[in-house]
């Protein structure tokens, strides 16, 4: 008994220097074996003894160790303490581990985020991060150390905050971007289309094009924005292609109706000479072929080419 009580009461000293005066975690796990052990040997103090007043029995029995009922339960009222107080401290670095983790990950996040709506949700990971840091009980230890992460966490999250803004106005911009570029690719469908729309379209293009210049090279959104850039431009090139095929090809058409309309006054005239009409006729037929395939004008004028030859065919035997 003499043993067990003693050793008991040097752990639960060890313990109360562990718990109370701890540095780091580890404190508290060493704290937590020996209120452990100290438990044991008081556990295995004899019931039937602590019914007795100790001192009485030992003044009859010579017995050579000195407590009190009362030192017992102390020592076993100290031992809850520290129990308790081991629980909450280990719970507490527990908590900020599982925090500091989530805070790790929404920074990472926030970096690796390629779009608005994923920027958006780092954001709101990082601040629920810092949210819960703070709710860490400030009494513990794992609090005191919680309080100096937060200051880096909010400082961190105060300097993203510009970072931020500028990401916010990039995806503005990317955003309107995309909504010109949808325009111009409903606009596109089912072509051909006149001149007026296809002008329509890469004025679309040039817009959405114009929107992804303005983002700055530094801004999260950049890689985004090029990639948009280097696609809107490659289909600008093709609407402007699809134009100048449009406007040149109408006016081919109408040079050619026009030069028709002349040979057909001149055609009867005792004046016109034979020879001057087939290299009217053939310079017709030239400007019919330069129409190109694709645009609104080639149906007709493949009709009036078809005509053109023909003509041409019968003059030629004549």
């Amino acid at each position: 008994m003499d043993y067990n009580y003693r050793q008991a009461i040097a752990l639960v000293e060890q313990s109360d220097q562990l718990v109370n005066k701890a540095t780091a975690a580890a404190d508290f796990e060493y704290g937590d074996t020996k209120v452990k052990q100290a438990q044991k040997h008081l556990d295995a103090l004899p019931v039937w003894f602590l019914g007795y007043y100790p001192k009485t029995y030992c003044s009859f029995s010579g017995c050579t160790w000195r407590f009190s009922v009362d030192e017992f339960q102390a020592a076993r009222k100290n031992i809850g303490r520290m129990d308790a107080q081991i629980f909450q401290q280990k719970n507490a670095f527990t908590e900020l581990d599982r925090v500091e983790e989530t805070l790790n990950a929404a920074k990472q996040q926030y970096q690796q985020a390629k779009t608005a709506a994923d920027r958006q949700k780092a954001t709101g990971n990082w601040q629920s991060a810092i949210d819960k840091l703070n709710q860490i009980p400030a009494e513990t230890l794992a609090g005191e150390t919680a309080k100096k992460k937060l200051q880096a966490a909010q400082r961190d999250f105060q300097a993203m905050g510009g970072i931020a803004t500028g990401s916010v106005h990039a995806d503005n911009l990317i955003e309107a971007a995309k909504e010109f570029a949808l325009s111009a690719a409903v606009a596109s469908q089912k072509p051909p289309h006149p001149a007026a729309q296809w002008e329509q379209i890469a004025g679309l293009w040039e817009e959405g094009i114009n929107r992804l210049k303005m983002v700055p090279v530094d801004n999260p959104g950049y890689l985004d924005a090029q990639t948009k850039l280097a696609e809107y431009q490659k289909n600008l090139g093709i609407s402007q292609i699809r134009l100048q095929a449009e406007r040149d090809s109408e006016k081919a058409l109408q040079e050619a109706k026009s030069l028709f309309a002349n040979l057909q006054n001149n055609v009867n005239s005792p004046s016109q000479n034979p020879s001057n009409s087939l290299g009217q006729l053939q310079q017709i037929i030239n400007q019919l072929e330069s129409v190109k395939p694709g645009t609104t004008v080639y149906p007709e004028s493949q009709k009036w080419l078809q005509s053109a030859r023909k003509k041409q065919q019968e003059w030629q035997k004549k």
